[in-house]
């Protein structure tokens, strides 16, 4: 679902910093912790600046790429400089006003699940853009469009982190209700300068519930890397298509 350029906090933050480097920032909510802030500066990496996760992701992406959920567009542009042919995503229409000041060819807006042209040999999910599927019961329709999406020697490239780490006791025991919702299942209400937008469900997913999700649906899932924190990078591909 497309964000109303009325209630697009990110979206107004990141065109600010375009056009004025303002860096005043965003405000994030979340239900499972306290109020945090994220600076606009964040989304315009270079690739020296981004963490070693999305560097790899960069490294390893191929071909045809769809940059889904793709923000000001640094890792695009980064790809598009390479020479590949990027198309990038966002339900964010300030972001993709954003993309386009930025010189990014091929910039689109648009849902994910409403996206149709296939043929994709990567999809790029960076900065837990995964999180799209909003809770664990989301990855079959995922997983399902992604196969309308991909080549068949396509491949998902994805970062995300398991919270766990965020509902760990002194002791070393963990504080969560085994009869609620999945611990990365988080509610997230952002603001701008006095713009709020709605609230939505965003997923971290551990990695085994991750490739268990992936193995349901058809694909086989490499964790490439570990970060520091409880995050990886991942690649998942068709199974048996390498």
């Amino acid at each position: 679902m497309l964000i109303d350029k009325a209630q697009d906090p990110i979206g107004s933050a990141l065109l600010d910093y375009f056009q004025t480097t303002e860096n005043a920032p965003i405000t994030v909510k979340m239900d499972i912790a306290d109020d945090d802030t994220l600076s606009p500066s964040y989304f315009f990496r270079t690739y020296d600046e981004c963490p070693e996760l999305e560097q790899l992701a960069m490294q390893n992406a191929k071909g045809k790429v769809l940059d889904v959920g793709a923000g000001a567009g640094s890792h695009s542009l980064y790809l598009q400089e390479k020479g590949l042919n990027v198309t990038a995503i966002d339900v964010s229409p300030n972001s993709v006003e954003v993309m386009k000041k930025r010189g990014l060819r091929n910039v689109q807006l648009i849902d994910y699940y409403d996206f149709q042209d296939g043929s994709f040999d990567t999809l790029l999910l960076l900065m837990n853009g995964i999180g799209l599927v909003k809770t664990l019961e989301g990855f079959d329709k995922f997983f399902t469009h992604a196969k309308k999406l991909l080549a068949p020697d396509g491949q998902i490239l994805l970062d995300s982190s398991d919270l766990i780490y965020m509902f760990e006791e002194e002791d070393g025991s963990y504080l969560i209700d085994m009869n609620g919702k999945y611990h990365g299942e988080v509610e997230f209400n952002l603001s701008y300068k006095g713009i709020s937008g709605e609230p939505f469900n965003w997923l971290y997913v551990a990695e085994e519930l991750l490739q268990d999700a992936a193995d349901a649906n058809g694909f086989d899932c490499e964790i490439i890397k570990q970060g520091p924190h409880y995050d990886y990078l991942a690649k998942l591909t068709f199974k048996g298509s390498e």
